[in-house]
């Protein structure tokens, strides 16, 4: 018997185990064993009449919530154990003497206070950008949320008819005559910025921007300066017409700029940073997956999303820009089909979730040196003089060579033939030029 996410061994109970029901209660519940050491081996308790009874209303008296755990007793290997179980408690976080406690594993973790705000707000069913701020509606930009109202209703999920305070209102982007942060970050004027570099290496930075001001207009600036800096070929397919193949699918990296935009934890003050490379792009962003969503999650079709900014994603659905909650990734890998090359690695760093997509370079085959043909010593000089001076004429070659005008010309037809020399412009105009073959004769001379 090993402890576990929802299994922990006590010898005794006491302070520990309290701690462990409330961590219990503040994930997906689990059991805890009294009479058990850590290493598995049965060492049993003392249970009197009253011990079951006075345990459960020690654990509620400490707690707040106050939680009610079950409590029975078994026998193993002929000694009597406490078994104690407990729930995923309904408004969270539960407290033991005013500290907070979440199971990660096999240990119980003390919470922070931003853990503490999110797993609140998660169980209110309560949206942290839906917060309403002490501004108003002429805080926001009224330009930006006029081309939003008309990408809604191009778009035809939602119709958008009335006056601009009605329709935000609808929305629940304006509350009680306040704009809500949603609203401000959206078409105010925020703090939050996106900021992305095209880097040769991790220390060295070819270019750079930081995309600031209303994030509605933001996902686009963002997205420009992402295609300004990633391969974009052209092939064609048997029509008259060439088509446009981007180092990586545009709808895969406009869904992953999307994703950190809207689910990211504006609580922190740390940036969007997206890191673009030769044969990857990276973006990161502040927080962690929100709710009991993890990685491994991420990586299967029917994962249910939690929503940290649920007034964000409730826009973008609008605009069109998000099909349906939870199913960002699932696109992303099929946008990924047509791309066999490049892959997906989703991890969360710290309090940052990590994603890279990655596109190796195509393999260059090795250059095979030039092959110089048999070269004799009077072509070598030819060339050599050709070299030093492109515009020489075949009399000028003729005079310095103390020979025929007809032989020099041979000699050149000679050489251009064995694709060591070439003629650029005209006869009267042009000039010589050697070929990668012709320079390397010169140099084995």
């Amino acid at each position: 018997m090993k402890e576990s996410l929802q299994l922990e061994l006590k010898k005794a109970f006491g302070k520990d185990a309290i701690t462990t029901l409330v961590a219990f209660a503040n994930s997906e519940g689990g059991r805890l064993i009294v009479g058990i050491d850590d290493d598995g081996v049965v060492c049993g308790v003392e249970i009197g009449a009253e011990t079951l009874q006075r345990y459960i209303n020690e654990v509620k008296v400490a707690t707040y919530p106050q939680i009610i755990p079950k409590a029975a007793v078994e026998v193993r290997d002929g000694k009597q154990i406490i078994v104690f179980e407990v729930s995923e408690f309904p408004i969270k976080p539960v407290s033991y003497k005013n500290r907070y406690y979440k199971r990660v594993n096999n240990s119980n973790h003390l919470m922070s206070l931003e853990e503490i705000v999110d797993l609140q707000q998660q169980s209110l069913s309560i949206s942290f950008d839906a917060h309403p701020l002490a501004k108003s509606m002429s805080a926001l930009d009224i330009s930006i949320i006029e081309q939003f109202f008309a990408r809604v209703n191009r778009r035809g999920r939602f119709t958008l008819q009335d006056d601009l305070l009605t329709n935000l209102t609808k929305l629940k982007l304006i509350r009680e005559g306040k704009i809500t942060f949603a609203a401000n970050l959206l078409f105010g004027d925020s703090d939050f910025t996106i900021r992305i570099g095209r880097f040769k290496s991790e220390a060295t930075i070819i270019d750079d921007n930081v995309v600031r001001g209303p994030l509605f207009p933001a996902v686009d600036d963002a997205l420009t300066f992402i295609k300004k800096h990633i391969n974009l070929a052209y092939t064609f397919d048997g029509g008259r017409e060439r088509k446009e193949r981007w180092q990586y699918p545009l709808e895969a990296l406009r869904e992953l700029l999307l994703n950190a935009v809207v689910h990211r934890d504006y609580k922190s003050a740390s940036d969007i940073v997206i890191k673009i490379f030769d044969d990857r792009i990276v973006f990161t962003n502040p927080g962690k997956l929100y709710g009991k969503l993890s990685v491994s999650d991420l990586e299967r079709n029917d994962y249910v999303s939690s929503l940290r900014n649920r007034l964000l994603a409730e826009v973008f659905y609008l605009t069109g820009d998000i099909e349906r909650y939870g199913t960002g990734f699932v696109r992303i890998r099929e946008y990924l089909m047509d791309y066999p090359k490049v892959s997906l690695q989703i991890e969360e760093i710290g309090d940052f979730l990590k994603v890279e997509l990655r596109n190796p370079p195509p393999v260059t085959p090795p250059v095979t040196p030039p092959v110089t043909p048999p070269v004799t010593d009077l072509e070598r000089r030819i060339l050599t003089m050709l070299h030093d001076a492109p515009r020489s004429s075949s009399g000028d070659l003729a005079t310095r060579l103390s020979m025929r005008r007809d032989t020099v010309k041979d000699y050149l037809r000679r050489l251009k033939a064995k694709d060591l020399l070439l003629r650029e412009g005209s006869v009267r105009s042009g000039s010589w030029l050697l070929t990668p073959v012709g320079k390397a004769a010169i140099e084995e001379g």
